[in-house]
């Protein structure tokens, strides 16, 4: 599969195609490398509009999703109702097909991942959250317009947190709750939309698209106060 980065939302803050820098990570995709060669295997990028309001902050590729097809969310559960949310609440265009060239876009936000390579049982350690942060700061930086972001599930959250420099205790995670960080922008969280979560009933359809209307009423608050500035 092709891995290049040209043209990719946000590249010039992407890890190499090749990184090495938690190595039990890289173990651990050239295992998968050798099991499933025409799978992407990689550093996942981020995908979504440069141009973002909302970023959204996922916490690191499926086996069988990202880490198959190279594109966050795309490929499993978690992809499906993340996309068909996005399209409900009127952020995404196209049909999402599960496949990287299904030729979905999306509108004003964009997906970047707290860890961009697999963790094994995705459960990254915490010194891999920690050097994965350097391209989640990178990336943030590259969003001037983004304003408000949406953490999918704790782990992303409090990485998030971190890097804006705020103490976890001061940013207790909980879903559909909403934090000024100390930079300034806005951190709305949300259980992950795994198969897990919703099978279980810790997170609905319905639950999951509230936090979306939240963050868009956030958006037209945003700009109407600089309507009237």
């Amino acid at each position: 599969m092709d891995k290049t980065l040209i043209d990719m939302p946000l590249a010039d803050g992407e890890p190499p195609i090749d990184c090495r820098l938690c190595p039990r990570l890289a173990a651990f995709r050239d295992e998968l490398r050798a099991e499933h060669p025409d799978w992407w295997n990689a550093p996942v990028p981020a995908f979504g509009d440069p141009a973002a309001w909302l970023g959204i902050v996922g916490l690191a590729p499926g086996k069988h999703g990202a880490n198959r097809t190279g594109r966050p969310f795309t490929g499993d559960y978690a992809g499906d109702l993340l996309f068909a949310t996005l399209d409900k609440m009127g952020l995404s265009r196209g049909q999402y097909d599960a496949r990287i060239d299904d030729g979905l876009t999306l509108d004003g936000v964009i997906i970047i991942n707290a860890v961009k390579c697999l963790p094994p049982q995705n459960k990254p350690t915490a010194a891999e959250i920690n050097e994965c942060r350097t391209f989640l700061s990178r990336q943030e930086a590259m969003l001037p317009r983004a304003r408000i972001f949406i953490a999918l599930g704790k782990i992303a959250h409090d990485s998030f947190v971190r890097h804006a420099g705020g103490r976890l205790a001061a940013y207790p995670f909980g879903h559909d709750r909403q934090h000024r960080l100390p930079d300034g922008r806005i951190l709305i969280d949300s259980y992950h939309c795994s198969r897990y979560n919703t099978n279980t009933g810790r997170l609905t359809a319905a639950m999951f698209e509230a936090v979306f209307e939240r963050a868009l009423s956030l958006r037209d608050g945003l700009d109407a106060t600089r309507e009237t500035d």
